[in-house]
């Protein structure tokens, strides 16, 4: 087992911070003090809050991958997407605030469609991409851009729930969650070849 760094417990403590607080709520002085250190020590890892916060949604999107990929996944397109569906609202609904932050926040180092989307930059949209595109090949879903439609499916699903996180959609989470499955199960539908 590897040990554990000074510069891993500072992501950690920006990560708990960010989760708690949202990224307003990161500064160095409060991530110094949680960790146990003077706030000049973090910028010998991070040169400024921009790249402690960066970090953290690196690791976060790495986590949520290796998490969405170790899990039992359908061979079957359409149920793969279904299941990647759960996983992401479930996600959103128990970290709102991480979950904002690596999606739909302005970041300077956010990925951006077309052209990292289209370079595989984007670790969880590839997975979505790669679903559609196997069931382009396993003669289930029509022969589209495979971008283009994981954005629409994408867009979809960050859409409604950054509705729901602004309290724009008035139900609790349980109705909320089926809703999201009601709507991306339309969407399934409209990629199926007829």
């Amino acid at each position: 087992m590897s040990e554990v760094t000074t510069k891993d417990r500072i992501t950690a403590a920006a990560t708990w911070l960010l989760t708690e607080h949202g990224a307003a709520g990161v500064s160095m002085r409060k991530v110094a003090a949680a960790v146990g250190i003077t706030p000049m020590a973090i910028y010998q890892y991070f040169p400024d809050r921009e790249s402690l916060l960066n970090a953290v949604a690196d690791a976060a999107f790495a986590e949520l991958v290796r998490r969405w990929e170790s899990a039992p996944r359908s061979t079957a397109a359409d149920e793969r997407m279904r299941e990647m569906l759960v996983d992401h609202v479930d996600f959103a609904l128990a970290q709102p605030r991480l979950y904002d932050y690596m999606f739909t926040e302005r970041r300077d180092q956010a990925r951006k469609f077309p052209d990292d989307f289209r370079a595989r930059k984007s670790p969880t949209f590839n997975l979505v991409a790669d679903a559609i595109s196997d069931g382009v090949d396993q003669g289930l879903f029509s022969d589209d851009d495979i971008w283009e439609t994981s954005l629409m499916f994408a867009a979809l699903l960050h859409g409604l729930i950054q509705l729901h996180h602004g309290d724009r959609i008035g139900m609790p989470d349980p109705a909320f969650r089926t809703l999201c499955l009601e709507l991306a199960e339309r969407m399934i539908d409209g990629l199926l070849r007829t």
